[in-house]
């Protein structure tokens, strides 16, 4: 169940980065909201260390105020968290 997530949270994460890059803030404002509500899905027990710890500094994607940086940021993320989901172990 938690690759699902990951995969969605990647997705969403995707679209954060570019909605920013495109001028649409007010879209990649919500898909970044989205993004953390589903957070709160994931079994983080059953989750590898590495992972905590990306979760953990995702939260703080929504405190960026610099827009150039929080959509390479929020790409970064989606890579890493789509590359988790396809992993067969650690997640």
């Amino acid at each position: 169940m938690n690759k699902v997530i990951l995969g969605s949270i990647s997705m969403d994460l995707k679209r954060v980065a570019m909605g920013y890059f495109r001028g649409s803030h007010t879209t990649a404002d919500r898909f970044l909201l989205e993004a953390q509500r589903r957070k709160d899905e994931i079994d983080s027990e059953k989750l590898s260390p590495y992972l905590q710890r990306l979760f953990k500094s995702l939260d703080k994607l929504s405190l960026e105020n610099d827009l150039d940086k929080k959509a390479e940021d929020a790409l970064m993320y989606s890579t890493l968290f789509q590359n988790a989901a396809l992993l067969k172990k650690g997640v």
